[in-house]
């Protein structure tokens, strides 16, 4: 095995996508897709850009619901990746972004109503944790703010769910993976990100690209 040293411009290694659902200040709903969570007993650490709308509601209400899609959903949280709630867009969003009130529309997801919180959940995805942002904090750069979530309840879809437990089967349920922005299951790539940065063609020719 021979390393080098290299500079990636992201460092997302494998990590679950998740879907968050959160209020805005005018009631509507906003639906946003990220990659930087990771849990600590029924808490989950939740990684935002500081300037999206997602982060901007945390900071001013605490509710909101962590959708965890499978691995068939990608191409719905595609469609969400290049949307969002904030308007006017900020500076660094521009070029990229564009301004989209109806999230769930325009992902062809659907609401379905929460137990415990205000944001519904997504029915499409098979796991569904309602929680409440218990600390949020800017991150040590001023780019990102981290946010602890404490976990109120857990939805599960039937089929993942090992019968008469409490237990999410780990061979009915594969999360969908973001892997240096490209999506995966738990197996062959499905798609990519539209941010990806990844050359055409590996070393020797090998595509890594359709």
């Amino acid at each position: 095995m021979t390393h080098l040293t290299i500079e990636p411009s992201i460092l997302y290694v494998g990590t679950p996508v998740a879907v968050l659902s959160t209020e805005n200040a005018d009631g509507t709903i906003n639906l946003a897709p990220m990659s930087s969570a990771w849990a600590l007993g029924d808490l989950v650490v939740l990684g935002l850009g500081a300037t999206g709308q997602t982060a901007h509601n945390l900071q001013h209400r605490p509710e909101l619901v962590i959708n965890f899609p499978s691995p068939e959903l990608w191409e719905a949280v595609e469609r969400l990746a290049p949307l969002t709630g904030r308007d006017p867009l900020p500076p660094e969003k521009r070029a990229r972004f564009r301004f989209e009130r109806e999230k769930f529309k325009a992902a062809g997801l659907t609401p379905v109503p929460s137990e415990l919180v205000g944001p519904p959940r997504v029915a499409e995805c098979p796991l569904q944790f309602e929680a409440s942002a218990v600390r949020v904090e800017m991150g040590a750069d001023g780019n990102f703010l981290v946010v602890q979530a404490k976990v109120l309840r857990v939805h599960a879809d039937a089929r993942i769910v090992v019968p008469g437990t409490s237990y999410v089967d780990p061979r009915a349920w594969s999360p969908l993976v973001y892997n240096f922005r490209h999506y995966f299951g738990l197996g062959a790539e499905l798609g990519e990100s539209f941010r990806t940065e990844t050359p055409k063609e590996a070393a020797g020719g090998r595509p890594l690209r359709r």
